[in-house]
């Protein structure tokens, strides 16, 4: 009888304890309870300090993970097996989620900050409506120089990189899309552009540039120029704040005939479960405070109007960040094209980086 009983605690604690570690291997996957929301973002694009506040204010738990592509994330929930409540994919991103039926549509009802956006970041092309997306942050494409070795003035046009004086000099952004768009700029054409002579043309213009090309990578670029290894750089806007912050001798620059305009969105994935959570979560962060306070952290813009009015006026003001509106109307935002065209800007891409070595 003693066995009996034995054997029964035996079998009842491995039950226990193979119940414990699923709890455990389930929550290590981001599949808790209902007190959870299980949100999928780029790497340190939020305020930590906001997800403590979340979490303490509602009670809810937030599961972070992090990608560093648009494209991984798209395919992580095209393939199934997560469960992301919320994602934030570009606006280009959004078009092909769309498509492929990977978005769930936003009950406006249940959202109390929409009125604080900006209306020039609303009911844009790629969202109408904003039927699925709530703006999070947005920024431009842009250039980089240190004044120890460019001066003011000296920068100001996509074609002032050409120059032969800047040999060995520049950094570029390790992106097929933005790298061939500020080419394509450079010879009067669309960052959109789907005809292929015209992208080999664009290509062209790159090979004469490569002698002034000094590396292209992706986040080094940010110790590179704040340590003044490099007088020049590409970069988006959000990364260019970063590296003046911590260089006085580095400013920005949106050339006036053109660039890329960008919006990153916060939408909810068909993998979503958590919907109490998930419209905390959007009203959480669209109040103006919590969205200034990720500004600031972040180093992106705010779409958020009122946040943007609680931000110091170094920083609202600044039209590197927050371009006039003249500006404005020569930037261009990318569109999502097909996976043949894609596939030949990423070629091209190749091409330059293999031709410059």
């Amino acid at each position: 009888m003693k066995r009996l009983i034995s054997l029964a605690v035996l079998i009842l604690a491995i039950s226990l304890g193979l119940g414990l570690w699923s709890q455990n291997l389930q929550k290590s996957q981001g599949a808790t309870g209902d007190n959870t929301l299980n949100f999928a973002n780029w790497g340190d694009y939020i305020d930590p300090a906001l997800i403590t506040k979340f979490e303490k204010e509602t009670g809810y738990h937030i599961n972070l993970e992090t990608f560093d592509s648009n494209e991984a994330m798209f395919t992580k929930i095209q393939q199934g097996g997560t469960s992301y409540d919320l994602t934030v994919p570009s606006e280009y991103m959004i078009e092909k989620m769309k498509k492929a039926n990977l978005l769930v549509p936003l009950d406006h009802k249940r959202l109390t900050g929409l009125k604080n956006y900006g209306s020039q970041f609303m009911n844009k092309s790629f969202d109408p409506g904003n039927k699925y997306s709530v703006p999070y942050f947005w920024g431009t494409l842009g250039i980089i120089y240190n004044d120890k070795f460019v001066k003011a003035g000296e920068i100001q046009h996509w074609d002032d990189l050409w120059n032969p004086r800047y040999k060995n000099s520049i950094m570029l952004i390790d992106s097929a899309r933005d790298i061939l768009g500020f080419s394509l700029v450079s010879l009067g054409k669309s960052m959109n552009t789907t005809d292929a002579p015209t992208l080999q043309a664009a290509k062209g213009k790159l090979d004469e540039l490569a002698p002034n090309v000094k590396a292209v990578v992706a986040d080094e670029i940010k110790m590179y120029m704040a340590e003044n290894e490099a007088p020049l750089a590409v970069d988006w806007s959000g990364e260019a704040a970063d590296m003046l912050a911590n260089n006085k001798h580095l400013h920005y620059v949106v050339p006036s005939e053109g660039s890329n305009l960008w919006f990153d969105n916060l939408v909810i994935p068909k993998t979503a479960k958590h919907y109490k959570a998930i419209y905390a979560f959007l009203n959480f962060m669209s109040q103006p405070k919590n969205a200034a306070q990720n500004a600031e952290y972040v180093g992106y813009a705010t779409p958020n109007a009122k946040a943007k009015a609680l931000l110091p006026k170094a920083v609202r003001d600044d039209r590197q960040f927050y371009p006039d509106n003249q500006t404005m109307a020569h930037l261009q935002t990318y569109a999502d094209l097909s996976p043949k065209t894609v596939g030949l800007y990423n070629d091209l891409f190749l091409e330059f980086k293999m031709y410059r070595k």
